[in-house]
């Protein structure tokens, strides 16, 4: 699941050092669909152009959406309007990730102490938040990645003084870093060390250039492209870049995209493995979907009607389930009892992708 940040929560969990670069709204704070984030020169907005004309675009698409989410809106989204959400979709424990947060500090050049600020921040409201029900809402920290040996340190402790059971990254190379690099091998170390999963997570609408970009103030091909383009590149930056074969237990998730690119991604990677791993991955000991089966999850939504094909073709062992609540494009509310009456899937993968292998991937009890 989502969670929907305040306005202020940077104004008001920002360390003073960095306080006056925080990510600060801008707009009328009596219309909040009116609002956006302005961080490091930038206007960040659930839209990837930055013009009036788009914005009012942007503003009607989620005032269509907005009456299936109005009272827990009415409740500013708080901690006990997530717990009602979570009891009328069926949710026991949900491992929650950011709305606002999808789209700051992720900008190539920034201070790194900055970014590191603006994640430590998030988490330290989440944690705030989550402290209601602790043992039913799970915190997914945030991790800069302007420095990967901040983000070590913040890992540490997110996992140690505030319980984190995962790690949040966007599945974006930041600062034209790749996840096979030397840069984040201590990341990986660590949290395999800690036992904690790194899940990926793509925001449509940061002025991070992403993959669909090109297209502009289309929404449609932006969002289609950004979030499994970003999954397939980050997997195999992972896999064929040897981050698994030197972390066997470390545990990924790409999240959010779906899971139908599975598949044919896991092919493709096979076949030109066998083509070029002389050149190029002589140390890969295993095929790339060997690591896959072995290191990775994917997320699947209600709504995705070719997931039978993905567990006909890579089983039902990888696959995590996302609510996608509060979010315009989510199910909600009913996405649960929609992935219950999903005929083309058996009862026991139903229960794998529900419970199972979500448990596993958080390692939870």
């Amino acid at each position: 699941m989502h969670v929907v940040e305040p306005w202020d929560l940077w104004q008001r969990y920002t360390e003073p050092a960095y306080l006056d670069q925080a990510p600060r709204p801008v707009g009328d704070p009596n219309l909040p669909v009116d609002l956006r984030l302005e961080f490091a020169g930038h206007m960040h907005t659930r839209n990837n152009a930055y013009n009036d004309a788009s914005h009012e675009t942007y503003i009607k698409r989620r005032q269509k959406s907005a009456p299936r989410f109005t009272e827990y809106a009415a409740q500013g989204f708080d901690a006990a309007s997530q717990l009602k959400a979570m009891d009328v979709e069926g949710i026991d424990q949900a491992v929650l990730f950011p709305t606002k947060g999808l789209l700051v500090p992720w900008v190539d050049g920034i201070d790194p102490g900055l970014a590191t600020a603006v994640c430590r921040a998030y988490n330290n409201w989440l944690y705030d938040f989550c402290q209601t029900d602790p043992a039913r809402m799970k915190v997914a920290a945030a991790l800069p990645q302007n420095d990967p040996k901040e983000a070590v340190r913040e890992a540490r402790r997110a996992v140690n003084e505030l319980g984190a059971v995962g790690v949040y990254m966007r599945p974006n190379f930041v600062n034209g870093v790749t996840f096979h690099a030397a840069d984040y091998q201590e990341l990986w170390a660590t949290l395999e060390e800690l036992n904690v999963p790194v899940g990926f997570h793509e925001g449509t609408g940061s002025i991070y250039r992403q993959d669909g970009s090109e297209f502009g103030d289309n929404r449609l091909m932006l969002h289609a492209c950004s979030h499994p383009m970003g999954m397939i590149k980050a997997m195999i930056s992972m896999i064929c870049g040897g981050v698994f074969e030197n972390f066997p237990k470390l545990r990924a998730a790409y999240l959010e995209a779906n899971a139908g690119w599975v598949p044919s991604w896991l092919g493709r990677m096979d076949r030109d493995y066998e083509l070029y791993k002389e050149w190029d991955a002589p140390f890969l000991t295993m095929k790339p979907s060997e690591y896959f089966a072995r290191n990775c999850f994917v997320g699947t939504e209600a709504d995705e009607a070719e997931l039978h094909y993905v567990v006909d073709s890579s089983g039902n062992q990888n696959i995590v389930f996302s609510s996608d609540y509060p979010h315009h494009d989510s199910e909600f509310p009913g996405s649960v009892k929609d992935f219950l009456t999903n005929d083309k899937l058996t009862d026991e993968t139903k229960r794998a992708v529900l419970w199972d292998n979500c448990a596993r991937l958080y390692a939870l009890g």
